[in-house]
């Protein structure tokens, strides 16, 4: 059985915590502006942007997840883990409906969400080999 973590465990919020906050404020930060130049520019590049963006985000919360003590089955933090990466990209694509040159495209959003899905998958499979 595993020791039960505290909530304000430096260790916990500085390696697992952390790293979640860190990136959604990079995510945020990262739409507040135009479009980068010099991105690749081929067919879909930018739903591979989301893809892997958001792969990394689910794989983070996932991460975190499984390190709390939630008494859940790995499928709910799982789940919980895409949940939670889906719905910041939602607010995502809102906030980008704010910003001048950017908008808010629900095909960004099916590459978050499958971005999601894959880097929680990728995380689950490796976490446990």
């Amino acid at each position: 059985m595993r020791e039960s973590t505290p909530i304000f465990s430096v260790k916990t919020n500085l390696l697992y915590r952390l790293p979640v906050a860190a990136y959604c404020i990079f995510i945020f930060w990262q739409s507040s502006y135009a479009s980068p130049e010099g991105l690749p520019s081929f067919a879909f590049s930018d739903k591979i942007l989301h893809m892997g963006g958001y792969a990394l985000l689910g794989l983070l919360v996932l991460r975190a997840l499984l390190r709390e003590d939630l008494n859940a089955s790995r499928g709910r933090l799982m789940a919980a883990a895409i949940a939670f990466s889906v719905s910041y990209g939602i607010t995502d694509e809102v906030h980008q409906s704010f910003v001048s040159d950017r908008v808010a495209d629900g095909f960004d959003l099916l590459a978050d969400t499958a971005g999601a899905v894959m880097g929680v998958l990728f995380f689950d499979r490796w976490h446990h080999r």
